[in-house]
């Protein structure tokens, strides 16, 4: 509830020193303020990809309110016009973008990853066994994770690679 309190303040104190700024910024990144209401993860990866690329679209036309004329007229100005829009508007489009198309790109790189680093630790299993040979697994608990060959051959589901 404090926090709401000084919030407002803030907001308050905002609008009576830089109304024009506080237009542009409240209106620009409407995207972004989306992002972080419906983003429920602890992480809130939405809100910083969306919310990010949001402001990346926003910040020039912030320069150039700052230091232009910084009044009324030209946050209309700025608001009214499309091609302004449609970059601030485009940088939080991008950032669903990110959102949405990375998360299962590094998914499938993890598991490349995950399948070349079982096919290494298999090798070097093979390795071991050839050199010390099976006596050193009749003790060993298995498992069930298959990396360890079985006692009698194939005829327990040993991988065809690991052969």
């Amino acid at each position: 509830m404090r926090m709401i309190v000084w919030g407002l303040l803030i907001l308050m104190l905002l609008l009576i020193v830089a109304l024009p700024t506080v237009m542009l910024v409240g209106f620009g990144m409407m995207p972004g303020l989306v992002a972080m209401i419906i983003d429920r993860t602890e992480e809130r990866s939405a809100t910083f990809c969306v919310g990010g690329l949001n402001f990346c679209g926003v910040f020039p036309y912030l320069m150039e309110l700052w230091f232009g004329d910084h009044d009324l007229g030209q946050a209309m100005a700025l608001l009214t016009d499309v091609f302004v829009l449609a970059v601030m508007y485009g940088g939080a489009c991008m950032g669903w973008m990110l959102y949405l198309s990375l998360p299962p790109v590094i998914a499938s790189f993890i598991q490349v990853m995950s399948e070349r680093r079982l096919q290494q630790l298999r090798k070097t299993q093979r390795d071991i066994l050839q050199e010390w040979g099976d006596e050193v697994i009749t003790d060993a608990d298995l498992g069930g994770d298959g990396l360890m060959p079985p006692e009698h051959g194939a005829a327990s589901g040993m991988p065809a690679a690991a052969e």
